[in-house]
């Protein structure tokens, strides 16, 4: 065991976290240089397409240094606030973290989050000054920022270049020195935590485990402590991004994939014990805090028969993202499908992307909403995920929504932009502070859903993309919420219902039936499309019928016979009014997210 490091790598996005992995992983000699691609760890297409971690991933590596072996085990975690859930899991599992700060950014929103989470878990931090190869690089005012915005020392940071591999051997030889060698108690019963699994067509459900104490051995009897299920360890191997190495045991401190042919997919849990069966330990190791999503938003299947595989799409995907959480739903619209709850809007983004190309799917989702608190009139209060559940006005007593605290770092150039927007989402100010002569510190108290649409869209265009966002869930407060609805022909369409406030909900209603006149495909009969809160129309917009030239064959003779043609053509477009029914296509579901 004092040969062992259990390491993550965390930072801001774009920082260098993937590129950084890739080189310890070429000095440590675990991919030739013929193997080696970019972004090795960054396993699924949509993570190479978009260029960022979605999924934190492992990898076992051997390293010797004056002549001594050691066994690394490398974690890589994403940046990105929405999946803040995968950094936590995988800081639990390890010892010590490498801080990586960007040498020409900066420290960024992110990287202070992730700096707390770690010192959360009382890992042992390494500061890692990246990218100090480019011309705007300024390694020492960044060591000194990371000392007064953070609060730790960083006289003995590491200086590096991920991109060139200048410093990397000086810095796996700071990670055998500084992070401490894992703590366990080998002789023990088995105990480990499974904090990461996905669902394999031909081996059933895998664990991905960090041994605590004893070991696992192959043909071993072991037990999920959740639901007290025993299972035979079938194999195991250690985690590498093109060749997972068979092993008979993984001993304590190490960390390995355990396949024990579970086809049920519910049976494996992260942030579960598994120990022996004969001699079970007494207590587990701690489960982690499950993920809160804050964003809700309907998934349905465009073909309403692949409702069931929708539902087994779900089922593993949650097996790979335990932050994901869902329940069935109808709509009158699209009928049978699922309330989803995300972390964030690129989180909804990927897991829509991930059931499309994973599992063949076609699905619409419905525009996105948080969480309401509602109290009524007789005293009761009831959770509203989905704006059609909102209670009728009149037995509303109140409406509390969610709040965050938000954390922006802009540079002075752009912060009256920034200002201005923060403000406009009703933000409130809390804090501003100088971290050096060009950059800011801003601290919002702001509504949650005014984050979840296009937000983060905005921040970037408003700062050129300088700024960087950070947030924390704190608490509910009241608000002057109402329902806008929206009717096409006469009927409320559900799935593109919101909960707005009173002040913005006329010119949000104006602007969502201008663009839904766009998009909404012209009848044979006149379509009026109408924004309304409760019974009362605030806006209106109308799709002018197609006409078809019934009068192309009259040439010449009296105007009655042309006047007679029109006539009968206007009784049967009434007709139609009264009984036709508009389907919408997906953009129209869309359109709410787009609306400014």
């Amino acid at each position: 065991m004092d040969n062992i490091r259990n390491f993550s790598i965390i930072a801001h996005i774009d920082h260098g976290k993937s590129t950084l992995a890739d080189r310890i992983i070429q000095e440590c000699g675990a991919v030739s240089d013929r193997e080696l691609t970019k972004q090795m760890m960054d396993t699924m297409d949509i993570e190479q397409e978009r260029g960022i971690t979605i999924k934190a991933q492992s990898v076992r590596l051997d390293y010797v240094k004056d002549g001594k072996h050691y066994i690394l085990n490398l974690i890589d975690t994403p940046g990105h606030v929405d999946f803040s859930y995968e950094v936590s899991k995988s800081l639990a599992s390890s010892d010590g973290a490498l801080l990586i700060v960007d040498a020409a950014q900066g420290v960024e929103a992110q990287t202070i989050a992730n700096v707390y989470m770690a010192m959360e878990n009382n890992l042992t931090l390494i500061p890692v000054i990246n990218k100090i190869d480019l011309p705007a690089a300024e390694p020492e005012r960044v060591a000194e920022e990371i000392e007064t915005t953070i609060g730790i020392d960083a006289t003995d940071a590491v200086m590096i270049s991920a991109k060139t591999g200048v410093g990397i051997r000086e810095l796996i030889d700071a990670i055998v020195d500084r992070i401490p060698a894992p703590v366990g108690d080998p002789s023990a019963t088995t105990k480990a935590i499974i904090y990461d699994s996905w669902f394999d067509s031909y081996q059933g459900a895998m664990a991905l485990v960090r041994v605590f104490d004893g070991e696992i051995k192959t043909g071993q009897m072991v037990k999920l402590m959740h639901n007290n299920e025993n299972h035979q360890v079938l194999e195991l191997l250690y985690p590498h991004p093109l060749r997972r190495q068979k092993t008979q045991s993984i001993k304590s401190g190490e960390i390995g994939i355990v396949i024990l042919g579970v086809k049920e997919v519910g049976s494996i849990r992260v942030g579960d014990t598994i120990t022996d069966a004969r001699n079970p330990a007494k207590e587990p190791v701690g489960e982690y805090a499950p993920a809160k999503p804050f964003v809700f938003a309907g998934i349905y299947p465009i073909d309403t028969d692949e409702f069931e595989s929708v539902r087994d799409a779900l089922d593993k995907l949650k097996l790979n993202d335990s932050s994901l959480s869902y329940e069935p739903e109808t709509s009158i619209a699209l009928g049978f499908g699922f309330r989803v709850g995300f972390l964030g809007m690129l989180h909804m983004e990927v897991v829509k992307e991930r059931l499309e190309r994973e599992f063949n799917l076609d699905l619409i989702a419905t525009a996105p909403s948080v969480v309401y608190k509602v109290y009524k009139t007789d005293g009761t209060m009831v959770e509203v995920q989905n704006p059609s559940e909102l209670p009728e006005p009149q037995n509303i007593e109140r409406i509390e929504e969610p709040y965050v605290r938000a954390t922006v770092i802009v540079p002075t150039d752009y912060l009256g932009n920034v200002i201005t927007l923060l403000t406009a989402k009703r933000g409130m100010q809390e804090k501003m502070e100088y971290l050096n002569e060009t950059r800011v510190m801003l601290i919002y108290v702001m509504p949650m859903n005014e984050i979840v649409v296009d937000f983060y869209d905005k921040l970037k265009s408003t700062s050129k993309g300088y700024a960087s966002f950070d947030y924390d869930p704190i608490e509910f407060r009241q608000g002057d919420l109402v329902k806008l609805d929206v009717r096409v022909a006469g009927d409320v369409v559900d799935a593109l219902s919101v909960i707005v406030p009173r002040s913005s909900a006329e010119s949000r209603g104006r602007a969502l039936v201008t663009n839904m006149k766009e998009i909404v495909p012209r009848q044979l009969f006149e379509v009026a499309i109408q924004a309304s809160i409760g019974n009362r129309v605030i806006a209106r917009e109308t799709v002018k019928s197609m006409g078809k030239n019934v009068t192309a064959k009259c040439y010449g003779g009296d105007i009655s016979r042309k006047r007679k043609l029109l006539d009968k053509q206007k009784e049967g477009k009434k007709r139609m009014k009264a009984i036709g029914k508009v389907q919408l296509p997906q953009e129209a579901f869309m359109s709410v997210l787009k609306m400014d």
